[in-house]
């Protein structure tokens, strides 16, 4: 009978072990691309905040993406960081929380899109074992799309592969002591992997009312990044 209640003790912590799982929060400046060599899927109109992880080492396809005050106009654009790669140690049922290094708010998003740095902390205050490796996948433009234009990378397919076995991962980094965050060391990596695609020729759209062209022109303008808009900018002079 003793016998019989130690195994079954044995086998309900082994079960229990098994179900307990981390979470990782990041921000609404944030979003996730790809966890452990499969995409995640996320879409415009609502933001996936928190990840579920087990125990053990995971990589993380994330990257900056917000939006700023438009240099040409009064409006808003959109601006987004290349993807980097965060290594992370997870060893319990533990909640982390991923943010920008210079604060919550971040004070220059342009500067803070071409270099970003982030920080892990723990909800417990204990250290965090993590890394972050930069890369440079360069996305598409909507602009360079629509024209069938071959300069870019599939980012969605790169992060897929650099959070598979694409990527070297850099020294993770311990905290020396657990109430002080550990710093992220920051690596550049270039794109070890080609992602091919499909690419088709997109077909002119017949607009019969100058009112709704100009109105269809003014959507995609606000809804461009800089990058996009200056590319615009230099088509349209070419045009004229």
């Amino acid at each position: 009978m003793k016998s019989f209640v130690t195994t079954g003790a044995i086998m309900a912590l082994l079960s229990s072990t098994s179900l307990m799982a981390a979470n990782l929060t990041i921000p609404m400046s944030f979003e996730y691309l790809a966890l452990d060599g499969k995409q995640i899927e996320t879409n415009m109109f609502s933001h996936k905040s928190d990840l579920t992880l087990d125990n053990g080492s995971h990589k993380i396809a994330i990257r900056y993406h917000d939006m700023v005050q438009d240099d040409f106009t009064d409006s808003q654009s959109f601006i987004k960081s290349a993807p980097f790669i965060v290594t992370l140690n997870v060893d319990g049922d533990v909640n982390y929380t991923l943010s920008a290094a210079d604060g919550e708010v971040v004070k220059r998003p342009k500067s803070f899109a071409k270099d970003p740095k982030i920080i892990i902390t723990r909800e417990d205050k204990g250290a965090v074992n993590y890394s972050v490796e930069q890369t440079n996948f360069e996305e598409k433009s909507f602009f360079a799309n629509i024209f069938s234009s071959n300069k870019g990378d599939n980012v969605d397919a790169l992060a897929v592969n650099a959070t598979g076995n694409g990527v070297t991962p850099a020294v993770a980094v311990q905290s020396a002591k657990p109430a002080v965050a550990a710093t992220a060391a920051s690596a550049t990596v270039a794109a070890t992997a080609v992602a091919t695609s499909e690419v088709k020729t997109a077909q002119p759209i017949k607009v019969d009312n100058p009112a709704q062209a100009e109105q269809m022109l003014q959507y995609w303008w606000l809804q461009a990044d800089e990058k996009t808009r200056k590319e615009f900018m230099g088509w349209a002079i070419k045009q004229l």
